[in-house]
């Protein structure tokens, strides 16, 4: 199944790069194409992410890759990456609500 990151996810990648940039930019390009390598299992085996504990609706997922969470919502023809947070953040109280 195709993998689309939204430009609000596109959004959080780009912020996690300027952030760990600070202090290495080789980091943070690392942090970065792990985060986004993991569109193939995404793509692969969609359900494989467990449910956002906030939504706990079955298709809106999420996948970690320490310390991020990958937040994405399944269609019918395609899966949506909709936000990359940090993992100790809550969804809905922290403003970063899922549409």
């Amino acid at each position: 199944m195709r993998v689309h990151w939204t430009e609000t996810a596109q959004e959080h990648l780009a912020g996690i790069y300027a952030y760990i940039a600070q202090d290495s930019p080789e980091y943070a390009l690392r942090m970065v194409d792990r985060l986004t390598r993991r569109s193939q299992q995404i793509a692969d085996v969609p359900l494989s992410g467990r449910r956002v504990p906030e939504y706990d609706m079955d298709q809106i997922r999420e996948v970690i890759e320490q310390p991020y969470r990958i937040i994405y919502h399944i269609t019918p023809d395609q899966i949506d990456v909709i936000a990359v947070i940090h993992a100790a953040r809550n969804v809905l109280r922290d403003g970063e609500a899922v549409e």
